[in-house]
C-alpha cells in the first residue's frame, strides 16, 4: 500500500480508504489509485484483513482424490459458500496422505469450519475434530460425534434399485460391497433386506469390493472366471457406487458380455461420469448440489450461532433408469 501511495502521490491512509471502498476520496483520486495498483500488480490481502479482525471466513473441505461424486459435491460447495461470504480451501486425502494430515492442514490455515466429504475416521477422532472446530460430515453418519451430518437415505435408494431389478424379473442379483466407503454399510444392509423381502435370500451374494473402478474390474473378472468353470453369471449387479459399476462394465464388455442383454448393472451416486459413457448408467441419484448447500449452511449457521446443537439432514435419493438395466436373458431369471 505504501508503494501504491508513493506512485499515486497520495497518503497511505487515502489508499486504504480507496481499497476499503469508503467515502473520503474523490472519484479522480480513486481511479488513479486503482490504476497504479493495477500497474504494479498490487492486490489487497483480504485474508490478512479478515485475520486482523479475528476471522478467516474460510471453510476447509477435505476430499478424496479421484472420487468423482466428491468432485460434484465440491462444485456445489463453492457457489453456496461465496453466496454466504465465505472462501473455500481444499485439502485432499490420497495414498500416503491421511485424513488426519488433510484436516490438520486445513486447521493450520485457520479455516473456521470443516466440511469432510466421506470421512473414514474413527468416531472418537471425528468427535475430537468436532470439538476443535465446527464440522460437517457429508455422506457418512457417525452417531455420538459432535458434528453435523448430511447424507442421503441410503436404504431408500437401494430399495428403489432393487425394486427396479426385481420388477424386471431378476432373481440372481449380486451386490459389490463398497468396503469402508461412505454409505457402504447402509447399502449392504439394505441389499440384504431387499433380497429377504422378495423371497430371494438363497440368492444373496455380497462380493467384497471398494468404491473404485479397480474393484469393479476385479469383480467382473471373478464372475467371468466362475462362468468359465461352469457357474452361471448373475443376471444383475448392484455396485457400491458408479465408479465400481463402470469397472464392472469394462470387464464384462471386454469379455463379450452384453449389458444389459446378458447382465444388468446398476450404480449409486449419479456422478457426472455416469452420463458420459457410451451407454448411460442406471444409478441411484444423490443430489450433490443440495447436499453441498446443506453442508455449507450447517457450517455457516453454527459459526454465526455457536449455541446451535449439531443437526442432521437426510435427503431423498432417486433411481435414474438409463441403458444398463433391462430384463434378464430368457430362461435365466
Amino acid at each position: 500500500m505504501a508503494d501504491v501511495a508513493e506512485k499515486a502521490g497520495v497518503s497511505r491512509a487515502l489508499v486504504s480508504i480507496v481499497f476499503r471502498n469508503q467515502p473520503g476520496a474523490s472519484e479522480e483520486t480513486r481511479q488513479r489509485v486503482l490504476r497504479v495498483a493495477d500497474e504494479i500488480g498490487y492486490r489487497p490481502d483480504s485474508a490478512a484483513r479478515l485475520l486482523a479482525r479475528g476471522r478467516s471466513r474460510t471453510l476447509g473441505v477435505m476430499f478424496t482424490v479421484h472420487q468423482t461424486f466428491q468432485t460434484d459435491l465440491i462444485e456445489g460447495i463453492y457457489p453456496e459458500a461465496e453466496r454466504l461470504g465465505y472462501d473455500v480451501l481444499l485439502s485432499a486425502t490420497a495414498p500416503g496422505r491421511s485424513e488426519a494430515k488433510a484436516v490438520e492442514a486445513l486447521l493450520s490455515h485457520r479455516c473456521e469450519a470443516l466440511i469432510l466429504l466421506g470421512p473414514d475416521a474413527e468416531a472418537g477422532y471425528l468427535d475430537d475434530i468436532g470439538h476443535r472446530a465446527v464440522t460437517v460430515s457429508v455422506s457418512r453418519r457417525v452417531p455420538g460425534a459432535r458434528v453435523d451430518f448430511v447424507h442421503s437415505a441410503e436404504a431408500k435408494g437401494v430399495r428403489q434399485a432393487m425394486e427396479h431389478l426385481v420388477e424386471l424379473g431378476h432373481r440372481r442379483i449380486v451386490h459389490i460391497d463398497g468396503g469402508r466407503g461412505p454409505g457402504s454399510a447402509e447399502r449392504r444392509r439394505a441389499y440384504r433386506a431387499a433380497m429377504r423381502r422378495h423371497g430371494l435370500e438363497s440368492e444373496q451374494r455380497v462380493i467384497p469390493g471398494d468404491h473404485t473402478e479397480q474393484a469393479g474390474i476385479e469383480t467382473g473378472r471373478l464372475l467371468l472366471a466362475e462362468r468359465d468353470r461352469g457357474l452361471a453369471l448373475p443376471t444383475a449387479i448392484l455396485a457400491g457406487n458408479d465408479r465400481c459399476a463402470m469397472g464392472v462394465l469394462m470387464a464384462l464388455t471386454r469379455a463379450g458380455v452384453e449389458v444389459p442383454r446378458d447382465v444388468s448393472v446398476v450404480g449409486y451416486d449419479d456422478s457426472h461420469l455416469s452420463h458420459l459413457m457410451p451407454i448411460g448408467l442406471t444409478t441411484v441419484r444423490q443430489d450433490a448440489t443440495l447436499m453441498a448447500e446443506h453442508a455449507v449452511r450447517f457450517a455457516v449457521e453454527r459459526l454465526e450461532d455457536p449455541g446451535l446443537e449439531p443437526r442432521e439432514a437426510v435427503l431423498d435419493p432417486k433411481l435414474v433408469v438409463r441403458g444398463t438395466s433391462g430384463p434378464p436373458p430368457d430362461g435365466a431369471a
